[in-house]
Parts: C-alpha cells; sequence; structure tokens
C-alpha cells in the first residue's frame, strides 16, 4: 500500500540570457498540478505514471477532509526541472482510468493564475441557420483538448489548456488557453482569431469572466434555439449596470413571417427548468396597454364566473 505523502512545491532559480519577457515566470518549477482526474485515481497511480520519467519526491491526490473523496486534482513533485518539464510534454492528456489528465506547473502563488493575465476564452462560433447542437458541441470536446495544446503552443509557455464540461463529463462548447506571458496570447488571438477546428469556424479572443462568459453562453442559446424557426440577424441579452443579465432578451429575424412561428413554437416551452415567455418585441406604451386589457379582461371572467353560480 503507498503512503500517502504531502507535497510543497518547489521551485530552482535558474538564469537565462537576455531580458525576460513580461509576465513569464522567473523560476523553473519541480511540481506539478494534475487535474480532471478520475474520482478513484489513487495516490499509487500517479506516481506510476509519472515516475519512469524521472525521481518523483512525492505525489498527492487531493481529498475532502471529512469524507476523504477525491477533489479532482492533485500534485506531483519531482526531483528536478527537467524531469518535470518534460512529464508536461509526454503525459498531458495522457488517459488515467479512462479520463484524460490536464497537467500544468503549480503555482504557488494564486495571483499568477487569477489575474486572467495571458489568458484566451475559445468557443465554437454558431450558424444562424438550422443545425445540432450535440454536433456543434463536438467542435470544443475532450479528444480536441491535446490538438488544441499543440496549436496554441506554437505561441508561447502555455500554463494551462482545457475545454469546460458539466457534471456529465460533456462539452460545454468552450474553453480556456493561459499562456505564462500576456504577449503570447496576444499573438495568438491576432493569428488564430479565425481558426477552423475540424473545419468549423472557431472563435478566438480575450479572456472573458465568469459573468461576461454566462451573457456569452445565454446569447448562444438564443441564436441556437431561435435559427430553427429562420435566419437570425442578431441576438441580444440584457444586462444591467452591474453587468448581470436581466433575465431577459431580443432576437432579430430576417423574414418578419418567422417571428410568428418562433412563438408559436416557443413560448411556454421550459429551458434549464425555466418557462419562456416569447412574444413580439413591444415598445413600452405597448406592454402597457396590453397588460391593461387582460387585467380588464381576467375582471371581467371573474364577475361572469360569480354570477354564473348565483341562483
Amino acid at each position: 500500500m503507498a503512503a500517502q505523502v504531502q507535497v510543497q512545491p518547489q521551485a530552482v532559480s535558474v538564469g537565462v540570457g537576455g531580458a525576460a519577457p513580461a509576465g513569464a515566470q522567473q523560476f523553473v518549477p519541480t511540481s506539478l498540478y494534475v487535474g480532471d482526474l478520475e474520482w478513484n485515481v489513487m495516490d499509487s497511480q500517479l506516481y506510476d505514471l509519472f515516475n519512469w520519467l524521472g525521481q518523483v519526491v512525492s505525489v498527492r491526490v487531493c481529498r475532502d477532509l471529512s469524507t476523504r473523496r477525491s477533489l479532482g486534482y492533485g500534485y506531483v513533485n519531482y526531483a528536478n526541472p527537467q524531469d518535470a518539464a518534460r512529464a508536461m510534454e509526454v503525459l498531458n492528456f495522457t488517459p488515467l482510468n479512462g479520463k484524460a489528465i490536464r497537467i500544468m506547473y503549480s503555482h504557488r502563488d494564486p495571483s499568477v493564475r487569477k489575474s486572467g493575465s495571458g489568458n484566451i476564452f475559445i468557443k465554437s462560433s454558431l450558424p444562424t441557420d438550422l443545425y445540432e447542437q450535440s454536433k456543434q458541441k463536438q467542435i470544443l470536446d475532450k479528444t480536441n483538448q491535446k490538438a488544441l495544446h499543440g496549436t496554441f503552443s506554437t505561441f508561447g509557455n502555455i500554463l494551462s489548456c482545457r475545454i469546460a464540461t458539466d457534471s456529465s463529463g460533456q462539452s460545454k462548447g468552450y474553453g480556456f488557453v493561459q499562456y505564462d506571458a500576456e504577449e503570447s496570447a496576444q499573438k495568438a488571438i491576432e493569428k488564430l482569431k479565425d481558426m477552423l477546428l475540424n473545419d468549423k469556424q472557431v472563435y478566438v479572443g480575450p479572456f472573458l469572466r465568469k459573468q461576461e462568459r454566462e451573457l456569452v453562453v445565454a446569447r448562444q442559446s438564443l441564436l441556437m434555439t431561435f435559427s430553427e424557426f429562420g435566419t437570425v440577424t442578431s441576438a441580444v441579452v440584457m444586462r444591467d449596470a452591474e453587468g448581470n443579465s436581466k433575465c431577459f432578451g431580443f432576437v432579430n429575424f430576417e423574414n418578419a413571417d418567422d417571428i410568428g412561428k418562433a412563438v408559436e413554437g416557443l413560448n411556454g416551452q421550459k429551458f434549464d427548468n425555466k418557462e419562456w415567455y416569447v412574444g413580439k418585441a413591444q415598445k413600452k406604451y405597448e406592454r402597457e396597454q396590453e397588460l391593461k386589457q387582460r387585467f380588464e379582461q381576467s375582471i371581467k371572467e371573474a364577475v361572469d364566473k360569480s354570477q354564473s353560480i348565483q341562483l
């Protein structure tokens, strides 16, 4: 039985000729972060996988303190930085218990990861005609993660590359690449902004924080849903002063006749356990007039009902 050992990330300073690029690491770490672990992966499995590439000092699968359930990530600590670098190159996205692992250097300073510096947001672009959602999301699925890493690695040193997935492991249709230097990210965006992946266009742009990302995904959902009823020329999700979604938006069709089809097909339908109201866009006074008429009609129906039951 393998003993569980605590990992203390280590770093070895190195001298490099010339000035280091802004935002680049000033040290070569020997500790690796290993993410996307299958829930049953044990410390001994990590050790066996990584030790054949060099001397492993310690390994640890991180677990919940009370339940001891795996948190889905761990650390591998090498004796020297050359072995750590080789493990990154050879083992990244290797299947372990049937699930591809994701490796990056372990940063003792969390601000490096959380700053968003050098981070790129990637998502599958949406056509405005009829298509199948499942096929579109497969453009950025887990099997493409290694290819994605290879494409972006030509522009600089990658700290992390991942495709977002839901609780069942299905792709959400977007992902992230983070470089150790902002210059590398800018270069990648410039060269790959019209990139084709699996013969499909993919959006490549600056990192979006969760709030902004949710709005992008919401707009994506609108385009995807309403494109079934006709050609959509634009879609927008309304937001408040803080940038949060107001939970309503607008969709414009190229053909006015398609509006009626969309209203008939979608009004009252449930999406993500929420019932949608879908109607023709109205100006404020038109909405107020319609609400007034609905209120008056409900009052009249209540009066008629009360009179019908009187003897």
